[in-house]
């Protein structure tokens, strides 16, 4: 049956949806040359979908589910290489279309951040991005460049269109709004749409968005360096991390105008190094907690911005705050995101030792751009046609560097004020301060992080979707952006919340107002420093 047809079928039905949830059905809207049903099958309210054995990306399976059908399809891509999605289609369809992001290098369907997209009511999907791998593991890309070609791209752009096919037939309508919510990869998978394929999405939520992958994944070799080998005298040792941290939230806290644990103003901080260096008497600084003045050389190249030779920008620094995340230097080696980067996606080859990282490698990333998986700033096309984008970064995120984004913001203002766009019609960008990587807070920090975002719901609970008690467009990122693209009425703060021992089932701790950059959030100078509306969005010019 074509697909116009079951269009038409669907609406003189009046039901919720045209088709069964069967494998016949859903592939007899698919072409069976170039895109396989894996399976279909329903579930009633309240189940749990059992993630298939093999998803090494993604293995936990999301619970509590509304009624839906789930659905998994495998599509030909280059090469004879293959990639696949998964659909959740729920019964109590809104009429809207969800796709969400991966992280790192990982393959595998995002089964389990699918499940907060569906109790909103989305038609709801994943790509595996071609490839079966956790997060951590590059090892699947070594001479294999048409894999490395759907992780960067088709495979996400291939899976929406696709699964937009099988939800329209499904429903028998016409979908009437397509988002996308991904951090980190996800974040990056966002940015990419909007550049490459403007027309697969209404809105875009990227958050921490690792955008920059020739430049960040090299990165994350060079920083590590500063730290290593292990046994050099200017190596700080991971135990000694809580220390520097203790001591940059004791500089760093009062100087934003509120002592409260948060720091808000990291850019703004003179923070002293030398107050952590250790005295004459001092023979073991790990107990006691000082830095040596080799280990203080170290700590200023790690707040210091990456440049290569000739004045060349490499990339931003980690920010003052992201301490209590630095998993980049807790080991005898650099993080596999960097040196699995350049061993198989740049094909140097597993022998390929670290310590022979140098310019011309940086120089052979940028040359080969595996996947093409940068993304540029040129997003005109996504401006004309109407999309919206809201991103946003943790502002002590130990992973992708907080400066990443901003960068990447002024970098496409530049691009498009000079044509005549201006940017913030359709692309709006946040800082959450005390926040880290996509997600959560730190003990001692207490920063209200939650608003929705990608990935984030798991943090709360298995059942979680949008902001616990606060189902609207000031709290709910998601819910800001439908009414954007759906009202016109464009944010410009969202409300961040940090509830009690990160349970719904408590008391909210704190909540504050996350301001469209550049501005700040500004404490009034009366009232609960913990109330947002005793707060607002300042311009820092």
């Amino acid at each position: 049956m074509r697909l116009e047809s079951l269009l038409s079928y669907g609406a003189l039905l009046g039901a919720s949806h045209a088709l069964d949830c069967s494998f016949s059905a859903i592939q007899a809207v698919l072409p069976p040359a170039t895109a396989i049903v894996n399976f279909a099958v329903p579930l009633t309210a309240n189940s749990t979908f059992q993630v298939p054995l093999g998803d090494t990306g993604y293995p936990t399976s999301p619970v509590g589910l509304p009624a839906l059908c789930a659905v998994s399809v495998q599509v030909l891509s280059l090469g004879g290489s293959t990639y696949g999605f998964g659909l959740f289609l729920p019964e109590e369809w809104n009429g809207k279309f969800l796709a969400v992001g991966n992280g790192g290098f990982a393959g595998g369907i995002n089964w389990l951040d699918m499940g907060p997209g569906t109790r909103y009511g989305f038609a709801t999907i994943s790509t595996d991005t071609g490839h079966n791998s956790s997060s951590s593991d590059g090892t699947w890309a070594y001479q294999h460049p048409y894999p490395v070609e759907n992780w960067g791209h088709l495979a996400m752009h291939g899976s929406v269109t696709t699964a937009k096919t099988v939800t329209a037939a499904y429903y028998g309508k016409n979908i009437s709004y397509s988002y996308y919510a991904g951090c980190s990869t996800g974040g990056r998978q966002g940015l990419k749409e909007a550049e490459k394929y403007p027309e697969d999405f209404d809105g875009i939520i990227a958050g921490a968005p690792a955008w920059w992958t020739s430049h960040l994944q090299l990165w994350t070799i060079k920083v590590a360096l500063y730290n290593l080998p292990a046994t050099a005298n200017y190596h700080i040792p991971p135990a000694l991390f809580p220390a520097i941290a203790k001591e940059v939230l004791r500089q760093c806290d009062p100087q934003d105008g509120l002592v409260d644990t948060i720091i808000s103003d990291p850019l703004g901080c003179k923070f002293r190094a030398e107050e952590l260096l250790c005295s004459a008497n001092v023979t073991n600084s790990t107990s006691t907690g000082c830095l040596t003045s080799p280990q203080l050389s170290t700590l200023y190249k790690i707040y210091s911005d990456s440049w290569g030779e000739n004045q060349t920008f490499v990339f931003p620094h980690l920010f003052l705050g992201s301490e209590p995340q630095w998993i980049l230097f807790n080991g005898d080696a650099p993080n596999s995101l960097g040196t699995d980067f350049v061993r198989y996606f740049m094909g140097l080859g597993p022998n390929w030792s670290f310590y022979n990282y140098n310019e011309e490698t940086q120089r052979l990333a940028d040359y080969l751009q595996p996947g093409d998986a940068s993304v540029g700033f040129d997003l005109s096309a996504f401006h004309a046609k109407g999309g919206k984008l809201l991103s946003y970064h943790g502002m002590s995120d130990g992973l992708i560097p907080t400066g990443s984004s901003p960068l990447y913001y002024n970098s496409v203002y530049q691009e498009l004020k000079p044509r005549g766009i201006n940017v913030d019609d359709f692309f709006r960008f946040f800082l959450v301060p005390g926040m880290g990587h996509c997600a959560s807070t730190f003990p001692t920090v207490n920063a209200p992080w939650y608003f929705g975002g990608p990935s984030q719901a798991a943090v709360l609970g298995a059942t979680v979707h949008g902001v616990p008690g606060f189902p609207d467009k000031e709290h709910d990122i998601m819910l800001a952006m439908m009414a954007w693209v759906e009202e016109g009425i464009a944010p410009t703060q969202i409300i961040g919340t940090k509830y009690v021992n990160e349970t719904i089932h408590t008391e909210v701790q704190r909540q504050r107002p996350l301001c469209m950059y550049p501005q700040q959030a500004k404490y009034k100078g009366s009232g609960d420093a913990d109330d947002a509306t005793n707060w607002e969005c300042k311009s820092l010019y």
